[in-house]
């Protein structure tokens, strides 16, 4: 039985997600899947993907609403979860999960998890802490106002936390863990994370910001 659709600025920012799949993705990973939405999305552009969330009750939401048979569903804590063989995925991503967990530890499973080559997407939160920072988010008001008066907004249902890291902290760290990332700050209250794995014998570039995400 699928799940209806709905909105919500996780949900906005999943087609950055998409568009960052690899061609011809063979393996994915969805961190912090909740009720499978994204997922179920992901199936169509990879031959199997996994979803990964600690909260036993989004696993069984997310099975519940998910009939396609390439995708598979894991409950597990993202970090502690030792069984998945380095170099496993061709792509990995999560979509404002991170700041449940130790980011930095997230980012080296991340890292160790990706093959090669291989390409991580992440849609993140995190906190105001300069008064550019509020700004920005004070610039957004009016967009989200407007966006909710022509969408049926809802939550999944999945546990909600604040960010503890800051917007710098974040970008700081993404950039030490992962060479060569790319981060950008959205609209809504997100950021992004963009990384290709290297292969071997290829030298990493400088960081740069992305023109999408």
């Amino acid at each position: 039985m699928g799940a209806p659709d709905y909105w919500n600025h996780n949900v906005h920012y999943q087609p950055l997600i998409l568009r960052a799949v690899p061609p011809g993705c063979g393996t994915a990973l969805d961190i912090g899947c909740g009720d499978g939405m994204l997922v179920r999305k992901l199936a169509e552009r990879c031959a199997h993907v996994t979803g990964i969330d600690v909260d036993a009750r989004m696993i069984a939401l997310a099975r519940e609403h998910t009939e396609n048979t390439s995708v598979s569903f894991v409950e597990a804590d993202f970090i502690g979860y030792p069984e998945t063989e380095t170099g496993h995925f061709d792509f990995i991503c999560a979509n404002t999960s991170l700041h449940h967990m130790d980011f930095e530890r997230a980012l080296d499973n991340v890292a160790r998890l990706l093959r090669p080559g291989g390409r991580a997407a992440v849609i993140g939160l995190a906190r105001d802490a300069s008064p550019p920072d509020y700004l920005a988010g004070a610039a957004a008001v009016p967009i989200d106002r407007l966006y909710k008066e022509f969408r049926i907004e809802r939550d999944s249902g999945a546990p909600i936390r604040d960010p503890d890291m800051s917007w710098g902290e974040v970008k700081r760290a993404a950039r030490r863990i992962l060479p060569g990332v790319k981060y950008r700050r959205h609209l809504l209250w997100r950021y992004s994370l963009r990384w290709d794995k290297p292969t071997l014998g290829r030298t990493l570039g400088k960081t740069g910001e992305s023109a999408d995400l």
